[in-house]
């Protein structure tokens, strides 16, 4: 096992880091990306440290967390705090599972076994206490220590446990006897378990002292056992490190550890390596050689450290200070390798290694010379003409130790099973590449570029300009260089810069085979540029990219920490599989991907290409490789139907789409009438049927067209169709079916379709117009007709005749229309020709048959000789006809489930007089009947209803403020239509939506969005910007008030609409505050007080950055006026923190030096920055965490108890602490 320190780097690697209180304890999880944090604020939080985000927060301790411990396999977690109280959590479920009680003080460390269901706790009570977390008891108490115990450990493997105490001993306890008692299931155990005080109290018999392990002058703060050997290490306030061995008889001190100058916090093993981690209260972490006992790095920070601990698999560590965790490596990992055709030259454990992809075999060709401990080589460079490599040390140590130098090896040829030390040579330089067959390029740390002979004799020397720090090859005679902000292709025969693209930070580059393109990786950037650096596209990722390579057929393939992922020339990429841990992808050779692993062990993946090379055959319009995929590929995934519609190709996603619904409107994208019929006849929606009548007229296929009318019984427009097809046929029995539908305006109106003049005046006589009867009658010709109803008519009611009267009859249609529409006759396209193929049942067509003699015939109007409608058995026994069995189609009779507006009552004739019908239920009234929105019934016009909803949903009692508002949402409900003259207007309702505007659930258009309030909601800051404070207060409350008059759709915009709330009240409140402070009188230290501490209010309101930071400028203003500079104090870090202008930042740094000459407040104000707090909208005084409030049901508000029953200060129109329902704007929310 070679030791791990003499590859560590003289510098930190910081992977992740978080500001928060003071972190007391840290765990990480063994599988998932995860760390857990307590806090001494009382909270504990639950970081992902590789996507950089906070996932959970748990708060249900009183007082600072200082254990903390994941369970190895269950989805547990357990924590100890001072409140005496040891909690278990289960982070899947995100709660506290249950509390354990029995410790008398301070809880210092919490730890699961690895084995057992046991937790291990340690208090200041001086006991340590073992319990089982499955039965919730406590099974046995460890007595000994005379002072706090500062920590307690299990054993790995073996039945010991270790603790640490103030004493200044550490202890070594046996619990053999405790493990025997726990595996018999007798009474012994089951009455252990009820109560465990009353047997054993002290452990004797569970738990005995094994060794005492005196030599700390001080108390011991922490301490460990090695998983494997029999070692004991310990940190104390004596600022040492003791390392104990110990075996059955006797346990003693083999060494210490000396340079921390405070006391040592926390030390831990190394899980892989002889290396001693300690941390301590002089804001350094050290390393230390386990077997030399001596300091072999030391890492400072600006905080004072108080835990630390170590991935149990993983080269990670985590330490938390006073502001927060750094989670951090203590080396590199990243193997340096190049490959070589269908091999890779790999670096491990200081040998050259050669790995083949196709033979697997792994063979070391080389011993490189010792290098510097601090640095790992990290780039090598092959020649296979003179078979040498360049092996760079780049030394990057902000701490200037080490150098950064090249070493040129010629590999030995032969396949000798001796491994040949390296007689390579070593040269200062930042990194060097082969340029040529016997020439190689240095960059030197003067920033010079040298061309040097594989004799290592400088035969050029280039000044580069620009700050070239870093230089990658370019192929023959040309190499890449790097600058932070852009990376150049420069040509060395010419000394000049052939292109540049601009990319900053770059750290690696990787060309395709044939080089025609490269890829630039920065941390989270990748730049895919042409072989002249023509920027082709740009890919960000969240998480840092690990390594590439291009396969080939130029696909680049990439890694980050947890994907593998594939990107297009285009830019276009995507996910091919997820990984365990991080690899580093040396070459892909079809569906194999040849990586190294951060053991730098080769590792062969295999991956699916089918979805990146069916979109690369689809972007280079190779459509005989996409219709071969079509055939025989699986292609799965919304994703990548998403992308083929996307491109312009719906017939192709066609092909792979079983969900009806999703087929209709791909059919409908790309003009398949066909497949559209077929899924619309699965579906059978009126929508659907209604959008497929769209599409059919616009392709000039009216006989689809007549079907969707037929099935959504459309009949006006069925009516038309058949008036412009010149089908009068079918025209006079739609005639028939209004007579019997009773709908007296489509009967006259296709009386004037088929010109039938007497049965126009027959239906102007049923309704009463006896008048036009006869004027009708009168001028077609129709004398018998026009003298009936001169009979009936008094003389002065018979009207004269108009000379220039004209027949009002159609024109005669010249040829019948029973073909669709001629359109151009185009080529089918590639894809359209696959759906002829029918080599599977997804790719089969649906064949429509339009002819309405054979297959339609029971879709098509049938009448009897009498003229009435009749096919099959239904329509005559509705109608009184007879006819035969058929396939049920034009089902015109009394069981037909029509639209409830086409329930009109029939209008008979009864002794000559009509009936009018009856008065059907206005849009307005179906509005407030269909909904229980508050808006909707404003719209109606139901004010009555919509105050009583809102009185029920947020408490609303005044609604002098909703006035205005209330009237200009009555006044959007209708449009106003002027009518004829001396004729009252007509008013017409507009709907929500179209095509579900039936009466069941016809509903008013929204009156606002949200976005409309998200774009005011900038404005109120601009307000708030330029001190328009009482501007700002208006703006803000109108939006508040607006809120509750909003309809939306989905979970997220109500999410989005309560959290706008949520804003306008902070800023209400914040504001009306600073208005109040201002009026406030400035005579007595009684009034400046009062105005320093509503200044100090203002600022907890939660603003935006920007104006948080003009709130706490006030108040440091105000504070340090007052000589409170403590107060003043932390305002200013406060302010610094949120990262401000460079001048407010020197201002404020300059305030807290002065400030800290003096830490001392003068007055008493009535502010705790530390103690949690809300604030009363009304008094503007702090309401601690755990005291009694009320809440305002609309805003949100909080207020004293004494405040309940008065109306809110912030929204002025609800009730504080009145009960409701809640807001309700999301139909959702009602289901």
């Amino acid at each position: 096992n070679t030791t791990l320190y003499n590859q560590i780097r003289a510098r930190m690697l910081e992977k992740f880091q978080t500001k928060s209180a003071r972190v007391k304890g840290i765990s990480f999880h063994t599988t998932r990306p995860w760390v857990l944090t307590s806090l001494h604020s009382g909270i504990i939080q639950l970081w992902d440290y590789r996507m950089r985000t906070l996932i959970e927060k748990f708060d249900e301790h009183d007082g600072p967390v200082r254990g903390i411990s994941f369970h190895e396999a269950q989805p547990l977690f357990v924590s100890g705090g001072d409140d005496y109280k040891i909690k278990v959590w289960n982070y899947k479920q995100r709660k506290c599972l249950f509390t354990m009680l029995g410790h008398l003080d301070y809880i210092r460390t919490t730890f699961f076994h690895e084995e057992h269901p046991w937790i291990i706790s340690c208090s200041d009570d001086q006991t340590i206490r073992i319990w089982n977390w499955q039965s919730r008891s406590c099974i046995s108490v460890l007595t000994g220590h005379n002072h706090y115990v500062m920590c307690a450990q299990f054993h790995p493997k073996q039945d010991l446990v270790v603790s640490a105490s103030l004493d200044q001993t550490v202890r070594v306890w046996d619990i053999g006897g405790l493990k025997r008692k726990r595996a018999q299931p007798g009474s012994a155990d089951s009455f252990r378990t009820q109560t465990p005080g009353q047997i054993d109290l002290f452990g004797q018999s569970d738990a005995v002292v094994k060794h005492v392990l005196e030599g700390h002058d001080r108390g011991v703060n922490w301490v460990q056992f090695h998983p494997t050997q029999p070692l004991i290490i310990s940190g104390a306030d004596d600022r040492q490190v003791k390392l104990w061995r110990y075996n059955e008889a006797r346990a003693w001190e083999v060494d210490t550890c000396r340079g921390h100058y405070n006391n040592v916090s926390n030390v831990i093993f190394h899980p892989r390596s002889d290396v001693i981690v300690s941390n301590s209260e002089d804001k350094s972490i050290r390393l230390w050689d386990l077997n030399k006992r001596n300091c072999i790095s030391t890492f400072r920070g600006e905080d004072r450290y108080w835990c630390i601990a170590a991935h149990p698999s993983l080269n990670l560590f985590a330490a938390g200070h006073d502001n927060g965790m750094i989670v951090f490596k203590l080396e590199r990992e990243r193997p340096a390798s190049v490959v070589h055709e269908s091999s890779v030259f790999f670096i491990k454990d200081r040998f050259l290694r050669k790995y083949t992809f196709g033979s697997g075999k792994d063979v070391a060709v080389l011993q490189l010379k010792p290098g510097d401990s601090n640095c790992k080589p990290n780039a090598l460079s092959y020649n296979p003409a003179e078979n040498s490599v360049i092996v760079s040390t780049h030394n990057s140590s902000k701490s200037g130790s080490g150098t950064s130098y090249y070493e040129v090896y010629p590999i030995p040829a032969g396949n000798s099973n001796e491994i040949a030390s390296g007689e390579g040579k070593r040269f200062k330089g930042v990194t060097g590449v082969w340029v040529a067959r016997n020439r190689y390029a240095i960059l030197d740390s003067a920033g010079k570029l040298l061309i040097k002979s594989s004799a290592h004799e400088t035969t050029k020397t280039i000044e580069l300009t620009g700050g070239v720090d870093y230089i990658y090859y370019a192929g023959t005679g040309a190499l890449l260089l790097r600058t932070p902000e852009c990376v150049s292709l420069y040509d060395i025969q010419q000394k000049s810069t052939i292109a540049s693209v601009r990319i900053s930070k770059v750290v690696r580059v990787v060309w395709s085979d044939d080089m025609s393109h490269v890829a630039l990786i920065a941390k989270r950037t990748i730049a895919l540029c042409t072989r002249k650096l023509e920027l082709k596209a740009t890919i960000h990722e969240s998480v840092k990219t690990k390594s590439a390579a291009w396969n080939e057929q130029g696909v680049l393939i990439y890694t980050t920490a947890n994907h593998i992922k594939y990107s297009l020339h285009n830019g276009d990429y995507g996910i091919v599989r997820t990984l365990d841990l991080p690899i580093y992808i040396s070459a892909v050779k079809g569906n194999n991907v040849y990586c190294l692993d951060r053991e730098a062990k080769p590792r062969v993946l295999t991956i699916d290409s089918t979805e990146f090379k069916f979109k690369l055959a689809l972007i280079d319009k190779k459509y005989d490789q996409v219709l071969h995929m079509v055939r025989t590929a699986n292609l799965p995934g919304e994703a990548t139907i998403a992308y083929v519609q996307k491109k312009g190709y719906p017939e192709v996603a066609l092909h792979f789409v079983k969900d009806p619904k999703t087929r209709f409107n791909l059919a409908v994208e790309c003009g398949n009438i066909e497949v559209a019929m077929s899924a619309a006849q699965q579906l059978d929606d009126p929508a659907v049927w209604e959008k497929l009548s769209e599409i059919a007229r616009q392709q000039g296929n009216h006989q689809v067209v007549e079907i969707a009318y037929q099935r959504t019984k459309n009949f006006e427009k069925l009516s038309f169709l058949y008036l412009i097809t010149g089908n009068m046929d079918k025209l006079r029995k739609m005639q028939k079916i209004a007579e019997h539908r009773g709908d007296t305006n489509s009967h006259y109106q296709n009386t004037l379709y088929t010109g039938d003049i007497a049965e126009r005046v027959k239906v102007l006589r049923n309704v009463g117009q006896h008048g036009l009867a006869y004027l009708c009658a009168k001028t077609h010709g129709l004398e018998e007709e026009a003298a009936a109803i001169e009979a009936s008519l008094p003389p002065d009611q018979i009207p004269k005749v108009p000379e220039n009267a004209k027949l009002l009859k159609p024109g005669v249609p010249i040829m019948k229309s029973d073909e669709n529409w001629p359109l151009l006759t185009v080529s089918k396209g590639i894809f359209d020709k696959v759906a002829q193929s029918g080599t599977s049942a997804l790719e089969a067509t649906v064949e429509v048959d339009v002819d309405v003699e054979g297959a339609w015939a029971d879709e098509d109007l049938q009448l009897d000789d009498d003229g009435r409608v009749g096919s099959d058995a239904e329509l005559a026994a509705g109608l009184g006809g007879s006819g035969d069995e058929g396939d049920g189609g034009w089902d015109v009779d009394d069981d037909i489930e029509l639209p409830p507006d086409l329930d009109i009552a029939v209008s008979t004739v009864t002794g000559g007089s009509y009936v009018p019908p009856a008065i059907g239920t206005s849009t307005a009234k179906r509005w407030a009947d269909n909904s229980q929105f508050a808006v909707d019934h404003l719209m109606s016009g139901a004010v009555d209803s919509a105050m009583r909803l809102m009185d029920d949903q947020v408490g609303v009692v005044d609604f002098k403020p909703y006035k205005s508002l209330f009237l200009q949402v009555m006044g959007r409900g209708a449009v106003c239509l002027p009518g004829l003259p001396c004729q009252a207007p007509m008013y017409a309702y507009p709907p929500r939506n179209l095509a579900e505007n039936s009466p069941k659930n016809t509903l008013p258009r929204k009156y606002i969005k949200l976005t409309d309030l998200v774009d005011q909601l900038q404005a109120g800051y601009q307000l708030t910007t330029s001190g328009k404070f009482s501007e700002a207060v208006d703006k803000f409350h109108a939006i508040l008030l607006s809120v509750p008059m909003l309809v939306v759709e989905t979970k997220e915009e109500m999410n989005e609409a309560i959290q706008l709330m949520g804003i306008c009240r902070e800023y209400i409140l914040g504001l009306q505050m600073e208005l109040a402070r201002k009026e406030l009188p400035r005579r007595t230290v009684e009034d400046q007080i009062r105005i320093c501490e509503l200044a100090a209010y203002f600022t907890h309101c939660n603003l935006q950055p920007m104006h948080l930071i003009l709130t706490l400028r006030t108040a440091v203003s105000l504070f340090y006026k007052l000589k409170n500079f403590k107060t003043a104090a932390s305002f200013a870090q406060r302010l610094i923190d949120l990262g401000p202008k460079p001048d407010i930042t020197t201002q404020m740094r300059k305030i807290l030096a002065a400030c800290e000459k003096n830490p001392t407040d003068e007055h008493r104000v009535t502010y705790d920055q530390h103690n949690p707090f809300v604030l009363c909208a009304k008094s503007y005084t702090p309401i601690y965490r755990g005291k009694a409030l009320e809440r305002c049901p609309l805003c949100a508000a909080n207020y004293i108890p004494e405040m309940k029953g008065q109306v809110c200060s912030v929204c002025k129109v609800s009730e504080i602490g009145k009960e409701s329902i809640g807001l309700r704007i999301c139909p959702n929310q009602f289901r």
